[in-house]
């Protein structure tokens, strides 16, 4: 079940002036600390890239030794989501740079890492930021038909068991990503980016099909050639790399949305959502309880990510304090805003796949 016509939100001046008035507050506070932190987003531009550039650099030195092939590929599928959270992901939003060509430039880094960043900016920008948590819109959550994720999905005989089967499938969310989705989102019409984007140009399956064999390259082949290994052992190291970047990815990609807690709307047939952007920004977002250094520079602040889809054009430096003010604001204004912790979000998303596991008739008559 897929909704055809674009979706679009409810228009109410009363929160639209809302959101006006937060923004200025948030800029506020923006403004007040850059000269602070600007040194924080340029020691991650260079010291993350450097992290994931020595752990590759380990393994060809070292990696004939296999516990520490294994140990720097481990390192490598961590650094790997490291810069994406750090930079990569802000510089798809232009928040890493002030000037757009380096941001750009940087998304490139992306295609390096074996992710193909022109498809994940239109699946990001004008998919996931645009319809969070909307069926047939939102390609963070496009279905295979193994998983059920939004309440009003379709459903299989199979769904019954997917809360035991899904969570050992994620461990193969990055392999499948990198060497399969980014193939079918090319070459699939039907699928979900082809709704907003109706040509790909030549070049830029000429550069999907490069930095892919780039990738398998300095990943696979060059380290086994250099390192005189075998086959066998090379493939192990490079699944530890892609189950540890799935792992963690799916602990940020996870907790935010795919919860019980979060809303689902169903656009109408005419595409009309039930509420305003600024409302279905929060009634489909939670933040996750964890204010320490360690996340704030090593994991992007991606706990506070209402802050993130309300201003996704503030870098994530920017969060903790944004987050106190969107916090006080909503509840002075009674908007919604949830906030779990991590092992909560976690289990609340095995409790959306458990309940969605079973199919409800809503309009079935009950005696």
């Amino acid at each position: 079940m897929r909704t055809l016509a674009k979706p679009v939100f409810m228009k109410v001046k009363a929160e639209q002036d809302l959101f006006i008035s937060l923004r200025q507050q948030v800029m506020e506070v923006v403004a007040a600390l850059e000269a602070k932190r600007w040194w924080t987003i340029k020691a991650k531009t260079i010291l993350f890239p450097l992290l994931y550039v020595a752990a590759y650099a380990g393994a060809l030195l070292w990696g004939s030794n296999i516990g520490v092939l294994y140990i720097c590929y481990f390192l490598l599928g961590c650094f790997l989501l490291l810069n994406f959270l750090n930079l990569i992901h802000d510089a798809v939003h232009h928040t890493l740079f002030k000037q757009p060509w380096l941001n750009r430039m940087y998304v490139y880094f992306f295609d390096i890492m074996g992710a193909n960043s022109y498809m994940w900016k239109i699946r990001h920008i004008r998919l996931h930021h645009n319809y969070p948590n909307v069926m047939g819109w939102d390609s963070d959550f496009e279905q295979s038909p193994m998983a059920r994720v939004f309440p009003h999905g379709a459903y299989s005989v199979m769904h019954r068991y997917q809360h035991f089967y899904l969570p050992l499938l994620y461990p193969l969310y990055l392999f499948n990503w990198l060497l399969v989705r980014d193939y079918k989102d090319f070459f699939i019409k039907s699928r979900l980016v082809w709704k907003v984007n109706q040509h790909i140009p030549a070049i830029e399956y000429v550069k999907l099909f490069l930095f892919k064999i780039f990738f398998l390259l300095y990943t696979i082949v060059i380290p086994k050639v250099v390192l005189g290994i075998s086959w066998a052992q090379i493939f192990i190291a490079f699944l530890i790399m892609m189950f540890t970047a799935s792992i963690i990815s799916l602990v940020v990609l996870l907790s935010p949305h795919a919860t019980p807690e979060s809303e689902f709307p169903l656009p109408d047939e005419k595409g009309m959502l039930p509420d305003t952007w600024f409302r279905h920004q929060l009634a489909t977002t939670n933040d996750v309880i964890s204010d320490s250094w360690f996340i704030r520079f090593f994991m992007g602040s991606f706990n506070y990510h209402i802050a993130h889809h309300l201003f996704p054009h503030i870098n994530h430096v920017y969060y903790p304090e944004v987050t106190t003010v969107i916090e006080a604001f909503a509840k002075k204004h009674q908007l919604p805003y949830r906030t779990f912790t991590l092992s909560h979000s976690l289990f609340n998303h095995y409790r959306l796949l458990k309940a969605n596991a079973v199919y409800e008739n809503l309009f079935e008559e009950t005696m």
